[in-house]
């Protein structure tokens, strides 16, 4: 593992020249317990931990905080799954498994955030891995982070998959009353088989949703980001109507659609896994992906087109007076000026 490699990332897809953290402060550990097995840490202090988005990028913000590298969640199509390459790990099972923990990420954003060369903008979380994937039950990095945040009455936003948010609710009332936060929970599909091959380490669909009955029950409200919609595999007129119908009971406050993209190292793995799982679509996806990573605008189209109606249907849409406040959910995660519709991480 070539730790040097691991460096503050002005450009998404290009290391910066300071390295984020000397290799002599690099803890190993494995923890004999179920929900660990065969997980591998590497805690490290960084030296950085609000990472700047490109300026081309089109994201609605500016600043990220990632206190994890690699994810548990193991879903097979997540586009940060190339990221491991910078430490000479593979974006297969070795973004699964080894995971890079900043145990020093919430006094190290504090610091940053009484910087007088900081002006207060919105950071986003959960863009790049997700922040309340299972290591966090262990190193609670999270509430120090947010109680930064807080405390500085910063605006900020949190995309995830993981129901332990719930956890840090309290956390996210204080910073609601004194400044902008927005939650948005990822849910693709409600279908519990697909579910299980494609997003093994996550919540199942349900209890994601859960999450988001919960948070708008008690003031937070929260949009869905229903992602990734993958081809062939859940997006039937059916399918669509069923995660729809589910969003909406749950009281989620907006429904964002975006379809199934496939980056450099997660294209090779996902398609190794539609091999293995669904070995007949294999040709139909090289045909649909044939030009690049992101599926065809016209897909993109149908499908955005058909979840709006539906959302209408079922009556998620702008917020109404009395309803929980909400900000704009984040957006897809950094990309290169001229590509196409990104996919986040987490989905």
């Amino acid at each position: 593992m070539r730790w040097e490699n691991l460096t503050a990332e002005t450009r998404h897809d290009r290391p910066a020249d300071a390295a984020l953290f000397g290799a002599d402060a690099v803890t190993t550990r494995t923890f004999d317990t179920p929900e660990f097995a065969g997980i591998t840490f590497h805690e490290i202090r960084a030296r950085s931990i609000l990472n700047r988005v490109p300026g081309a990028s089109r994201m609605p913000f500016e600043w990220t905080v990632n206190p994890y590298r690699g994810c548990t969640h193991a879903c097979v199509y997540c586009f940060a799954r190339k990221t491991h390459g910078y430490l000479d790990l593979d974006s297969g099972v070795d973004f699964d498994t080894q995971i890079v923990v900043k145990v020093n990420a919430a006094e190290l954003l504090r610091r940053q955030l009484a910087s007088p060369r900081w002006q207060g903008e919105h950071v986003a979380m959960g863009t790049n891995v997700d922040c309340y994937q299972r290591a966090e039950g262990r190193y609670r990095l999270m509430p120090g982070i947010l109680a930064a945040l807080r405390d500085r009455a910063n605006p900020y936003s949190i995309l995830t998959k993981g129901t332990l948010i719930l956890r840090d609710l309290d956390l996210l009332r204080q910073s609601a009353e004194v400044t902008e936060v927005g939650v948005s929970v990822s849910v693709g599909f409600t279908d519990t088989e697909l579910w299980r091959t494609v997003e093994p380490g996550t919540p199942a669909p349900g209890r994601r949703l859960d999450v988001v009955r919960t948070l708008t029950e008690h003031g937070i409200g929260c949009g869905v980001l229903m992602a990734p919609v993958v081809p062939f595999l859940s997006d039937e007129p059916a399918q669509l109507r069923a995660t729809v119908r589910a969003i909406a009971a749950s009281g989620a406050t907006s429904v964002t659609p975006l379809a199934l993209h496939l980056r450099p190292g997660a294209r090779e793995w996902f398609m190794a896994w539609l091999g293995q799982h669904h070995p007949h679509l294999v040709r139909r996806y090289e045909r649909l992906y044939a030009d690049g990573a992101y599926a065809p605008k016209w897909y993109q189209r149908r499908i955005t087109r058909q979840v709006h109606e539906l959302a209408e249907e079922y009556g998620i849409g702008p917020t109404r007076a009395g309803m929980p406040r909400r900000i704009p959910q984040p957006g897809p995660a950094e990309e290169p000026a001229g590509s196409g519709p990104t996919q986040l991480t987490l989905i």
